[in-house]
């Protein structure tokens, strides 16, 4: 997930007008505190969602519970902290190239990144199937 996070953390860049008047360490630090939150996240999501659904075997068992769920999860605190850190707080501002989301403008990319990356992740940590025995 840490490699995808900081692909998707830089290819998103230009969305964020950190991109035009940031400087490059400032921009690097940005792309390096943003990649560590999102494995914040995603640890605390997994965490929640095999708790929530009592999936202690997780991934044997119960892995399409716990990747909706943290999927879920990761979604609700980006959204959340989206609107609280672009709206509320200021610390970051979108380009206009930055497609929002109704009802909280939630920028696209984020929302995506959420949507997208943690079943992805899941994905590569599933056991392969067994095959049928006869």
């Amino acid at each position: 997930m840490l490699a995808m996070s900081l692909t998707w953390e830089i290819a998103q860049l230009p969305l964020y007008t950190l991109w035009v008047e940031g400087t490059p360490g400032e921009i690097a630090f940005a792309v390096l505190h943003c990649t560590g939150g999102d494995a914040t996240i995603a640890a605390a999501a997994l965490a929640v969602a095999i708790l929530l659904t009592r999936s202690w075997y997780w991934p044997i068992q119960g892995w399409r519970r716990v990747t909706m769920v943290a999927t879920v999860m990761g979604l609700g605190y980006t959204v959340f902290s989206e609107w609280m850190n672009v709206d509320l707080r200021q610390s970051w501002t979108y380009t206009a190239a930055m497609p929002r989301l109704p009802p909280w403008g939630t920028g696209l990319a984020p929302f995506l990144q959420w949507l997208l990356l943690p079943p992805l992740a899941m994905l590569a940590v599933r056991p392969p199937a067994r095959p049928f025995a006869r």
